[in-house]
């Protein structure tokens, strides 16, 4: 009896263990919403998004093909301004690796950087290209752009030689123009593809490896740990190099809008992760809303507050940097690797806590031992 005594007590330790853990987590049978969830990242985010996006696109192929036609200094400019917005708006969609932008590996082939200078020549010395292969994921782009529009040449006296006097002007117009043509059909081709997924993306609302939560909250966290976090941040400032890699942070060759591509991607990610609406003030069902709802408690605080107050960390830590990250990193790197931590202390709460709580297990390898 002693001994059946002591099982009984065993099982209920153990089962008692199991419930402490689980208090606050989530499961697959909460009976959240995730219907309303999808709905409105889809009709109040990602769609509309995508028609931004779309919309500064058609800008830039229109800009440049004024540039074209008459490459002097107002039309470069022109060209240039159009090239910088289609970029802030692409930090709101990098995230979005789903549906078609997965299926034609979309981000590869719109922000690969550094780019290869090498591959690009080449590709105008050779005019015998194809953009869309994957060989070429990081000579084409918005960074492919960056080069062709501020990275040819010290001054844009000279820089538009290259594409007036030069004997070779001809190939570095087909080339430019080229990609500039290249980034709006992939992004009309993703853009028009959720006139019908949206639906297929709402109703997967299963919690499974393959349901559309999981998936998106996957893409959501690798995004930020490795697009934002890593990328902007901790590649370009040595924080998995034995230095600092100046030459690797986005928009090199016009590296004074660094700051702000990273300020974008930071809005980007916590308007996503609250349910805000794109371009607007209304808000939804979203990921802070879930963990709410399933009373997710970490050392006596709501996850969601914990999550948001980290990104707000994060922020502050990147407001105080200089708007030219190369100016930073070469003169006091010490803040590029304080914002690194403080980006870095949300991925514990994303992608071990948050996952935890909604079920959902990573669905990427990690390779950068963190």
């Amino acid at each position: 009896m002693f001994k059946k005594a002591l099982f009984l007590m065993a099982i209920i330790s153990v089962v008692a263990a199991c419930s402490s853990s689980d208090e606050g987590s989530g499961n697959n049978n909460d009976d959240f919403d995730r219907t309303a969830l999808l709905t409105n990242l889809s009709n109040n985010i990602i769609v509309p998004v995508y028609q931004d996006l779309n919309t500064k696109l058609a800008d830039l192929v229109t800009q440049k093909n004024v540039f074209i036609a008459e490459p002097n200094q107002v039309n470069l400019e022109a060209f240039r301004t159009s090239w910088y917005n289609a970029y802030k708006v692409w930090q709101s969609a990098e995230m979005i690796n789903i549906g078609r932008a997965a299926e034609i590996n979309y981000v590869f082939q719109m922000n690969i950087y550094p780019t290869n200078v090498s591959d690009i020549q080449n590709n105008i010395q050779s005019q015998n290209y194809d953009l869309a292969h994957v060989n070429n994921n990081d000579a084409v782009g918005f960074p492919a752009l960056d080069y062709m529009l501020y990275g040819l040449a010290e001054n844009d006296a000279d820089l538009l030689g290259f594409y007036t006097t030069n004997s070779e002007a001809p190939k570095y117009l087909a080339y430019t123009s080229d990609l500039t043509d290249q980034m709006n059909a992939l992004t009309q081709d993703v853009t028009s593809s959720w006139s019908s997924y949206a639906q297929t993306f709402i109703n997967n609302s299963n919690n499974t490896a393959t349901g559309s939560i999981n998936k998106l909250v996957n893409d959501f966290i690798y995004y930020y740990e490795k697009g934002l976090r890593a990328n902007k941040i901790g590649i370009p400032a040595g924080n998995f190099s034995a230095t600092p890699l100046p030459d690797r942070v986005e928009a090199h060759y016009r590296s004074d809008v660094s700051k702000a591509l990273t300020t974008e991607a930071v809005t980007a990610v916590k308007d996503f992760f609250n349910g805000n609406s794109y371009n607007g003030s209304a808000s939804g069902e979203s990921l802070a809303s879930y963990l709410d709802y399933l009373n997710t408690i970490k050392n006596g605080e709501d996850l969601s507050t914990l999550i948001n107050n980290q990104f707000d960390t994060a922020q502050s830590k990147i407001d105080i940097l200089d708007s030219n990250y190369i100016l930073q990193i070469n003169t006091d790197n010490t803040k590029m690797t304080e914002a690194y931590d403080a980006l870095q202390m949300a991925v514990v709460l994303l992608k071990v806590d948050m996952l935890q709580a909604l079920n959902i297990s990573v669905d990427y390898v990690d390779a950068d031992g963190d």
